[in-house]
């Protein structure tokens, strides 16, 4: 798929992994709609790209109906879809059980389910919906998908049951959906991000976070949201890939601490 024919929908697209995505995207020619709770963040990128270049919605990515105005004003806009990035995500860090707090609060388990997975289900089969409209390319194919997990899906720490959780689900998913999809011509791919520097590690102290790429085999730092962006880029030119969950982690593989 060439990046100037791009039409894309960003779930998570005002901060982080999405933003950095929809600006390499949108440097590349492509067009799209960005949806994130953070409408400051949304609005100024906006102002920044153009309208012509970018739309942004506040939405929430586990309501049905908040989604399926943001795929259709999508549609409306740009006349097509034909990428989807998921990157809307939170993390809680709470044990299961603590002698100190009890047992897990179900309904923090329930809210991060309900972002990282939920979320992300809404925004792959909306998606999936829109690009199953469209015109086969020279390769057949009417759109790909390409979703966020984490190494925390394969190597969960203390007090990320829910996060692993939602995450390992995403990369369960990942094969069963690229299957159900391949028949209109659809890809599903996932990436499983190591540590990289988002908001989620933004509010830490810097000696925190030299401290967390310390434990990076190599290269020996944070990643960086643009180097995310990259990944998503290839996997967007390269019609071979298809139903892979991609670790972008420079080999770290995580302690329980």
């Amino acid at each position: 798929m060439k990046l100037s024919e791009v039409r894309f929908f960003i779930t998570g697209g005002a901060s982080g992994l999405g933003e950095a995505t929809a600006r390499l995207l949108v440097s590349q020619g492509a067009k799209g709609m960005i949806v994130d709770l953070n409408e400051e963040r949304g609005k100024a990128l906006v102002n920044e790209f153009g309208e012509e270049s970018l739309q942004f919605l506040k939405t929430n990515v586990a309501d049905e109906m908040q989604m399926q105005k943001a795929v259709d004003t999508a549609l409306e806009k740009f006349g097509v879809l034909n990428v989807n990035v998921n990157c809307a995500g939170i993390g809680i860090g709470q044990k299961t059980y603590s002698s100190k707090h009890g047992a897990h609060p179900i309904d923090n388990f329930s809210k991060v389910i309900q972002v990282n997975l939920i979320g992300t289900f809404n925004g792959i089969r909306l998606s999936a919906t829109a690009m199953s409209q469209n015109e086969p390319n020279e390769n057949q194919e009417r759109g790909v998908i390409i979703n966020t997990a984490s190494v925390a899906a394969f190597e969960g720490q203390v007090g990320q049951a829910a996060y692993s959780a939602s995450k390992g689900a995403i990369v369960g998913m990942t094969l069963p959906i690229a299957r159900d999809l391949a028949s209109v011509g659809i890809r599903n791919v996932t990436i499983a991000s190591g540590l990289f520097e988002t908001p989620l590690l933004g509010a830490l102290e810097e000696d925190i976070k030299e401290s967390l790429g310390k434990q990076v085999p190599f290269p020996s730092r944070l990643g960086q949201p643009h180097e995310y962006a990259l990944l998503v880029k290839s996997i967007i030119e390269n019609t071979m890939l298809n139903g892979e969950t991609i670790r972008l982690d420079g080999a770290i593989r995580m302690q329980p601490r």
